[in-house]
C-alpha cells in the first residue's frame, strides 16, 4: 500500500518519527491505526453500554457480591 503526502504531512510525519522513537513512518502510521481502531472499539463498546438497560447501584455491596463470584470462579 502506497500513500500519497503533502509535503507538510510528510514532514509532520517525519518529525513524529524521529521525536517518538518510530524506526520508520510505516511503523508510525500503523500505531496511528491500531490506535484508531481501539478508538472505535471503545466507542461502540459506550454505546452499548449507553444504549443497554439500568442496572442496579454500584454501591460496595455490589462489588462484594462481585468480588465473592471472582473468588467462587477460582480467580486470583
Amino acid at each position: 500500500m502506497n500513500i500519497s503526502l503533502s509535503e507538510s504531512l510528510k514532514s509532520f510525519v517525519e518529525d513524529q518519527v524521529g521525536a517518538n522513537g518510530y524506526s520508520t513512518s510505516s511503523e508510525y502510521v500503523r500505531e496511528l491505526i491500531r490506535k484508531d481502531r481501539d478508538r472505535l472499539r471503545l466507542r461502540a463498546l459506550l454505546l452499548e453500554g449507553a444504549a443497554s438497560p439500568k442496572a442496579g447501584m454500584a454501591d460496595a455491596d455490589y462489588f462484594d457480591e462481585l468480588r465473592a463470584r471472582i473468588h467462587e470462579a477460582g480467580q486470583p
